[in-house]
């Protein structure tokens, strides 16, 4: 049984959105739900959202900003799966559909520009287990800038030029990934991607 759900996509592909509705869909089946992001709502989580969002005296413009970014994205990951208060495997037990957006797919996909940032980030989150199911959401980085344009707080990694990369990053991920995948044309309307996600033979 599906349990463990992630949803990925560069920003503004509606990862949000698909794991609302979902969410919404499992409880009306009468199943137990939540929605279990990454950043995590955890200490570690906190803080990396305020790098972010410019809120810390950190250089999103220093060479090494990407590296500092996995070893804190992948420390909050840690926290988001195993913590015993309400991490992603004590949800799973206690009977939860979690759904996530973002995993480590979305560290290879933001923080790898070279060779050895990739096996860096690969090494971080090794020891992972792999979700149930990954939901992929492509889409054309002019759409994303275009629906993010008029957002009142950016993120460090909102431009062309990175969301670019992240972009061609996500194809690289998930045309070699033996998971469990479902990539969905994230030009689609909401409900014909939502639409899509329920009717997935894996999704149950």
């Amino acid at each position: 049984m599906t349990k463990f759900i992630v949803i990925e996509g560069i920003d503004g592909s509606g990862t949000t959105t698909q794991s609302e509705l979902l969410k919404e869909y499992l409880l009306g089946k009468g199943e137990k739900a939540i929605v279990s992001p990454e950043p995590s709502e955890g200490i570690i989580g906190k803080f990396v959202r305020s790098i972010l969002q410019n809120k810390e005296l950190i250089n999103h413009k220093n060479q090494n900003f990407d590296e500092q970014m996995a070893y804190l994205f992948a420390a909050d990951r840690y926290d988001h799966l195993y913590n015993e208060k309400n991490g992603v495997f004590k949800l799973i037990k206690d009977g939860y559909y979690v759904i996530s957006t973002r995993y480590y797919f979305s560290s290879l996909a933001y923080n790898c520009n070279t060779a050895k940032e990739w096996q860096l980030v690969e090494t971080l989150n090794e020891k992972f287990p792999q979700p149930d199911l990954v939901i992929y959401l492509d889409l054309p980085v002019e759409i994303s800038l275009e629906r993010i344009k008029d957002r009142s707080l950016k993120e460090v990694y909102e431009n062309q030029a990175k969301l670019t990369k992240v972009r061609e990053n996500y194809l690289k991920i998930f045309a070699n990934y033996q998971g469990n995948l479902l990539k969905i044309e994230g030009t689609k309307t909401e409900t014909e991607i939502h639409n899509q996600i329920i009717e997935y033979d894996h999704i149950f």
